[in-house]
């Protein structure tokens, strides 16, 4: 079974993701910030990163440009989720490595969907 870790500071939104990836058949972790997922990767890494831009003192563009420049997990797919939907957003969070970008609000199938493939490789 893979684990994806869902990094998000909002309750609420960490919650709704867990539940439509865990009926998906995932197991699910969780950080509430970019530092909380630094230490939750050193210790297991996830299959996969579901990651918020917005969030306080480390900010998913920055944690994603740390994992994609570490050779432990710069194979780990990073999916960034975030209300920041705009062209230049969706740009710049791929040109941090993230290998996909979902603009909330999200259709549940969009973002499962995406996870899946990207697990499958």
């Amino acid at each position: 079974m893979s684990t994806v870790l869902i990094v998000e500071d909002s309750l609420a939104q960490r919650e709704m993701i867990t539940d439509l990836l865990k009926a998906s058949g995932l197991k699910v972790t969780h950080a509430g910030d970019g530092v909380e997922a630094l230490e939750a990767i050193q210790q297991a890494p996830p299959d996969l990163v579901v990651l918020d831009i917005v969030m306080p003192r480390m900010n998913g563009y920055e944690l994603c440009r740390r994992l994609k420049s570490d050779p432990k997990t710069q194979n780990v797919p990073v999916v960034m989720c975030s209300s920041k939907g705009e062209e230049f957003d969706r740009y710049w969070g791929m040109k941090q490595g993230a290998d996909a970008y979902i603009a909330k609000p999200f259709q549940p199938t969009e973002l499962v969907g995406t996870v899946k493939q990207l697990l499958r490789g």
